[in-house]
């Protein structure tokens, strides 16, 4: 089987395996770093003027600070984000992580449905045995029907 097959797909030995995840322009560590620049040089702007005698830019300073601090804590959370999905012999594996918190399925893969939610550019719901869980969060919609039809594709072969 070749790579070619898949556009979405790695192919290691007799394994297959999907990893979808946040498209982010800047990891956590960046921001970070980006963060405490921005608290230098707002803080230091506030001092110089609290110094001047206008304490009241120091105060709308460090709300900045804070307020700015939560949304990039909020957007840190989940730039880890991702999907995972193994198949390897006669298991399909599907790990999802989100903000730090893991899900975790494992399926049969000869009981395997892969089909929409609810129509085409919806997630895919991969279901059998009496579970279900929903994939394709980090792939655009329109590339979803791809990704299902790799998925049957792969669960087809061997």
């Amino acid at each position: 089987m070749s790579n070619q097959a898949y556009q979405f797909a790695q192919i290691s030995g007799p394994a297959i395996h999907w990893r979808l995840k946040r498209n982010c322009s800047i990891t956590p560590v960046q921001l970070a770093w980006l963060y405490l620049s921005l608290c230098a040089v707002s803080l230091g702007i506030g001092i110089f003027f609290w110094i001047q005698g206008a304490a009241v830019v120091l105060a709308f300073a460090g709300l900045e600070v804070l307020v700015v601090g939560l949304a990039f804590l909020v957007y840190a959370r989940h730039a880890a984000d991702g999907e995972s999905i193994s198949l390897q012999g006669g298991n399909l594996v599907v790990e999802l992580e989100t903000a730090g918190r893991l899900q975790r399925a494992e399926f049969e893969r000869q009981w395997v449905r892969v089909e929409p939610k609810s129509g085409d550019l919806s997630l895919i719901e991969l279901s059998g045995q009496g579970r279900s869980i929903e994939v394709g969060r980090f792939v655009r919609p329109e590339l979803r029907q791809v990704l299902a039809r790799e998925i049957r594709k792969a669960l087809r072969s061997a």
